[in-house]
């Protein structure tokens, strides 16, 4: 087994202008922006050893929401609730925080590659960095579209919950590529996705604990089917 896979759960970027103020002025902000190192080397060190372990493999891609930012432990986002519940998969997690579609297609698909092992189930959630930056949101739909095109046939893709206008878009493209690559999709237009009432971080952005776990079962409920 690989046991040397060497990658790094950090996309290398600085936080954004905005975001460096806002850590600055509200606490919450702070708390949560700070789970991000921590986060990132548990889950380095969560992947070298499901590497060097035996059983089906997990490899899962995308951003914040795939680490688990938000949550009171980098095992409580969504991956790490859903893997308690598939007992003898071990997961690989690919994703940054702060993570765009071209770090899936440039580090997190190239890592994919890297693992010397074949995954018997792949996720992405991804999508969300690029449609609130109006610097990235004019790319998104071609590179969206070419990261879909390069996604491994039966994957489970997670789309995006929001109705605005280029985040139906960006729906739009999913559904497509569902249809026509053998993809699998995630519904997250539901009400366990789209209602955050009480499901948020003291960040008010990420999902917590509650809130990752109705991303968990709508997850696990594409994976069953």
């Amino acid at each position: 087994m690989t046991t040397g896979f060497e990658y790094s759960n950090l996309s290398g970027r600085p936080p954004g202008p905005v975001l460096r103020v806002l850590s600055r002025v509200l606490p919450g902000v702070r708390r949560v922006q700070e789970q991000v190192v921590p986060y990132a080397r548990a889950w380095q060190e969560h992947n070298r050893r499901a590497l060097a372990a035996e059983g089906p493999l997990w490899v899962a891609l995308g951003d914040s929401l795939t680490v688990g930012i938000g949550a009171p432990a980098h095992d409580r986002g969504w991956v790490g609730q859903l893997a308690a519940r598939m007992p003898g998969w071990r997961v690989v997690n690919l994703a940054v925080s702060g993570g765009r579609v071209r770090d899936v297609l440039d580090r997190q698909l190239p890592a994919l590659a890297a693992l010397g092992q074949e995954p018997d189930l792949v996720t992405l959630l991804i999508g969300n960095n690029d449609l609130v930056s109006p610097r990235l949101r004019p790319a998104l739909p071609a590179d969206l579209a070419e990261l879909l095109r390069r996604m491994p046939p039966g994957t489970v893709v997670g789309n995006q919950p929001a109705t605005y206008a280029a985040a139906l878009e960006v729906n739009r493209i999913v559904d497509e590529a569902v249809a026509r690559r053998g993809l699998r999709l995630a519904e997250l237009r539901d009400p366990r996705t789209r209602n955050w009432t009480g499901k948020l971080a003291e960040d008010h952005f990420h999902p917590d604990e509650r809130g990752y776990a109705g991303i968990a079962a709508v997850f696990g409920e594409a994976i069953g089917r």
